[in-house]
């Protein structure tokens, strides 16, 4: 069995128990206070940090690392493009959501650094950006869900919390959210303080 170490609230282990509750696998989250982590995820993580998969002998840490392993070796359903040009389309939107809409800017809202304001405009402006994609398709890579719906999604439900308030204009963004909250696999996901997060 797969033993997935998870923040409670961490959004990159979000990201993880999603694609976990997607695959309907076999698998067991184990639960890490992020203030006051056990002394063997520094045994088993050189960073420190959760999300952490274990296989077996295999220890991966990283979400999209992770996320990608679990979809190649558990297949049904696909999260990833089958085709290696649509996949590296993928990769690289994936690598560009990281610089553009996690990265320092999440830190910064966590910590409530001075950045954070900063942060915030940043990352009302990015989600603006994705307006028009959604009067042509319903997620990011077309009409199926995929990865990037999973990497995006634990951002969406955080808004609130981040006191990040997109415009009127947004709306489009907003369904589009909706659409990932009310799958099945996003609600199996969902810790009890993730579930606060939002009213």
């Amino acid at each position: 069995m797969m033993n997935l170490y998870s923040g409670t609230t961490c959004p990159y282990s979000h990201r993880c128990r999603i694609v976990l509750y997607e695959k309907q696998m076999d698998f067991q989250v184990i639960d890490v206070d992020l203030f006051n982590k056990p002394e063997d995820i520094a045994v088993i993580n050189p960073y420190n940090r959760v999300p952490v998969l274990v296989d077996r002998d295999l220890v991966l840490y990283e979400a999209n690392i992770i996320n990608e392993y679990i979809d190649e070796r558990f297949p049904h359903p696909q999260l990833m493009p089958p085709d290696p040009q649509t996949r590296a389309k993928a990769r690289q939107l994936l690598h560009t959501m990281e610089q553009e809409l996690f990265g320092h800017h999440i830190d910064a809202l966590e910590r409530n650094l001075k950045t954070a304001e900063k942060a915030r405009a940043h990352i009302r402006d990015r989600l603006v950006e994705l307006v028009p994609l959604f009067a042509k398709q319903k997620y990011l890579l077309g009409d199926d869900f995929s990865m990037l719906d999973v990497a995006i999604a634990p951002l969406l439900w955080r808004l609130e919390h981040y006191g990040i308030e997109l415009p009127k204009s947004a709306a489009p963004v907003l369904k589009y959210a909706e659409r990932i909250f009310a799958r099945q696999g996003f609600i199996d996901a969902l810790t009890p303080s993730e579930k606060v997060m939002r009213r």
